[in-house]
């Protein structure tokens, strides 16, 4: 099962991250879990204090995402060439580094503890300065070395010679020339000639215009300063290249202590962001403890708005001092009228009462505390766990074929194989997703079941059986979600030691249910005796039904039966309005149409424009071939001819 999701602390977790600054470090907090060290425990919930008081006194530190960092001192310990770049880069990690050491070293004056990881910041001064002086501008600087310098020199001298030959060729030859301007083509200067004049310059054709009525040329006294050009880039190419090589060799020298100070640097953004988080939360320090005991005060939930949260007032467990020093023993006396272990608590309540969001604070706050962050309480007392275990949500699963009940079930037997005496357990709706009756059983033996494994556990239920279980059972107490019935609106205050009621028929009668309706249900649930106690909170209503839409159907067609009974083959009929006979050829069809022989043409007519005249039984003798009325003689020679033998003639049809 996936607790983390279950219980959100996976939503924790995605707000950390964005808190942390190196990949490494976010790496961490996604694999983040929960220790079983005490000892790593309390070192890591110091850490998550002092990197909070640091920052409340100091301000946020100076970290920056070190994985490129790390990339690039991988390359040069290959012997590969590092980049003006990549130095630079190099550069501003050791100024970092710097900046955070001295933020560091200002933190000794707190006494905080992690001001002394400054010490482990050494500074590759000589490297620093190497870079910052031979480096600028993610290029190798003209006064790197006096050789770099001299050769750019000589190279801007030589630039300028060659760019001052050709505007001389340009301006003594101006009516061969098409523009007062020379151009750089294929790296060379040239001048633009007209084509004709070609012979006109001495000089070697680099390039010609599209349409070739223009040649470029480079002139014969620019040429011999080319030549002498690329010799000096040559020279300034292989002195940036050795002076990339040196600085590449220095960082390679320093790689194991820069990978050293990048370690450094994501441990202690670890560490920053878990009080980053605290800070973000408005988190306390808890305390904790191994004698399976929490207790907290004040507590919230981590993703809800401070603003609307009412806190939750919480505890279970071992005997010992509470987080505000008060006698245990004494309040279990008040809450469970004995001085034994309380073990599991049934959390009981309406619906939207706050039970699962109760139950999931608990959880969350436990589970943050042994991972050593911050919890979102006011005082905190909370014992290591084991494991943690849940089952929350209806967990229906369509692919797998999983009903709800089946997954709570799956889930449970999950939990169950897994469960020991140092482990704490969280249920929500226990039993649900079934026969109530069969439900209430399987609850009871779950909580049988978590009761011989002695671990901690909390469940919710409406289930007014294990609510008496619940009262009955040793090491077992009852905790109720208050609501406020005049208000129809939960408190989410949670009161250990007392059974809490769903309020159905209380939130059912101020919504507007009828009283005999609530009558039917609370006679169902309770009994007659139950009626006759309730107090309804208002006079006598029925439901008023709204009309609401109505379903447009399609009218079904009349039935046309009868007048194809009443009109037949061979009928006499009078069309109307001309008044004109004719016998009917087809009867009415199930559009109300009919089709009439009249003289010479047969025409499709509605029944309401016909009335028989002669009925075709006192007209013809029966058995009567209307084919020698309705059909043509080359129709009926044809159809005799299929009678008698096979013939390929085709009956022509009329329309």
């Amino acid at each position: 099962m996936n607790i983390e999701k279950q219980i959100e602390f996976d939503r924790i977790k995605a707000i950390w991250m964005d808190l942390a600054v190196t990949d490494q470090a976010k790496k961490e907090i996604q694999e983040a879990g929960f220790f079983l060290s005490e000892m790593e425990l309390r070192k890591q919930l110091k850490d998550t204090t002092d990197g909070r008081d640091l920052m409340e006194s100091l301000g946020q530190p100076p970290l920056q995402n070190v994985s490129e960092i790390r990339e690039i001192f991988t390359i040069a310990e290959k012997g590969g060439c590092l980049t003006p770049y990549q130095l630079e880069q190099v550069e501003k990690a050791l100024a970092a580094v710097r900046r955070l050491q001295d933020y560091l070293s200002r933190g000794r004056a707190f006494g905080n503890s992690l001001a002394y990881y400054d010490e482990n910041l050494h500074r590759a001064e000589e490297l620093g300065e190497e870079i910052g002086r031979q480096i600028r501008g993610q290029q190798v600087d003209d006064y790197a070395s006096k050789e770099l310098s001299q050769l750019r020199s000589q190279i801007a001298r030589c630039e300028e010679q060659m760019k001052q030959k050709a505007e001389q060729t340009l301006r003594s030859n101006k009516a061969y020339m098409v523009d007062s301007f020379c151009t750089l083509r294929n790296g060379r200067i040239c001048v633009p000639v007209k084509k004709e004049y070609r012979s006109r310059i001495p000089g070697s054709t680099i390039d010609r215009s599209a349409t070739g009525n223009t040649l470029f040329i480079e002139p014969a006294g620019v040429a011999k300063y080319y030549d002498e050009l690329q010799l000096l880039k040559i020279g300034e190419e292989n002195e940036v290249y050795r002076i990339l090589y040196t600085l590449t060799a220095m960082a390679a020298d320093a790689a194991d202590l820069m990978n050293e100070k990048m370690r450094m640097i994501e441990k202690l953004d670890f560490i920053f962001s878990k009080g980053k988080l605290s800070m973000e939360l408005g988190a306390a320090e808890p305390s904790m403890n191994t004698e399976r005991r929490i207790v907290l005060r004040d507590a919230r939930h981590p993703l809800m708005d401070r603003s609307v949260c009412v806190p939750l007032q919480f505890e279970i467990g071992g005997r010992g001092k509470g987080v505000s020093g008060m006698d245990r023993d004494a309040r279990k006396g008040q809450q469970h009228g004995a001085c034994g272990q309380v073990q599991g608590i049934v959390v009981t309540g309406p619906n939207t009462g706050g039970k699962t969001v109760a139950i999931k604070t608990v959880v969350l706050n436990c589970m943050m505390a042994q991972c050593g962050l911050h919890v979102t309480c006011r005082e905190a007392d909370i014992c290591m766990n084991s494991a943690y275990l849940c089952d929350i949500g209806d967990g229906q699963n369509l692919a797998e074929n999983l009903s709800t009940f089946s997954a709570h079930i799956r889930n449970v037997l999950e939990v169950l194989s897994e469960v020991d005496q140092d482990s704490l357990v969280i249920m929500d709706e226990l039993g649900s997703g079934t026969d109530p009756a069969e439900g209430m059983g399987i609850a009871v033996a779950i909580l049988e079941e978590l009761r011989k494994s002695k671990a901690l556990f909390l469940v919710t239920t409406h289930y007014p059986e294990i609510k008496e279980y619940a009262d009955r059972t040793e090491d077992i107490v009852n905790a109720r979600m208050t609501f406020d019935k005049d208000t129809l609106m939960p408190t989410y205050q949670m009161v250990i030691g007392e059974a809490g009621e769903s309020c159905a028929f209380h939130i059912a009668d101020r919504l507007g249910m009828p009283n005999e309706m609530l009558r039917t249900a609370i006679r169902a649930a309770y009994g007659e005796e139950a009626v006759a106690s309730y107090h309804f909170g208002k006079e006598e209503t029925a439901i008023r039904r709204q009309n609401g839409k109505r379903i447009s159907r399609v009218k079904k067609a009349k039935g046309n039966a009868g007048l194809s009974e009443k009109y037949r083959r061979g009928d006499s009929v009078m069309v109307y309005p001309d008044k004109k006979i004719g016998i009917v050829c087809e009867p009415v069809n199930e559009k109300g149409v009919l089709r009439v022989q009249m003289p010479g043409k047969k025409i499709w007519i509605n029944h309401k424009r016909v009335k028989l005249h002669v009925a075709a039984e006192e007209l013809y003798p029966e058995d009567y071939d209307f084919s020698i009325v309705f059909d043509t003689a080359a129709n009926r020679k044809i159809r005799h001819d299929m009678e008698r033998k096979y013939t390929q003639e085709v009956i022509e049809c009329e329309v």
